[in-house]
């Protein structure tokens, strides 16, 4: 058995970017920043993500996020192979998404609003959470 399944936090790196197959079928395609545990030299650093969504996410995805967006994302990697312009044969790795979450409110840096840009299935359950701040312990 195998199991495919990629599940990230990470910031945009430049506005997403539409296109409409001859299919008729919509794809979005963004680079989302992730940062990597720290290194044992206390350094930090990020990888770059290569992310594609299709249809009504893609939909979503490339009216609601821009640069800079805070999102996550739960999908699968894909590979793929393509001639270059050069004519020479690649092959990228990328994250076909499933489902994005945006983590931050419209026109804010802070992550404190979750909004589901993915239209849940009938068999999940959308959770709320409702505490009065006397309830909280901090």
């Amino acid at each position: 058995m195998a199991i495919n399944r990629v599940i990230l936090i990470g910031r945009m790196t430049r506005d997403p970017e539409k296109r409409t197959l001859t299919s008729g079928s919509n794809v979005c395609s963004f680079t989302l920043a992730v940062d990597n545990p720290p290194r044992r030299d206390g350094g930090n650093s990020t990888s770059f993500i290569s992310c594609q969504a299709w249809t009504k996410t893609a939909d979503n995805v490339c009216q609601y996020c821009h640069k800079g967006s805070l999102v996550a994302i739960d999908g699968r990697l894909s590979q793929r192979s393509y001639e270059g312009r050069d004519g020479s044969k690649r092959s990228i790795v990328e994250v076909i998404c499933d489902k994005v979450q945006f983590l931050e409110r419209k026109g804010s840096q802070e992550s404190t609003s979750i909004s589901a840009v993915a239209e849940p299935s009938a068999d999940e359950p959308i959770e709320s959470i409702d505490s009065a701040d006397d309830d909280l312990p901090f």
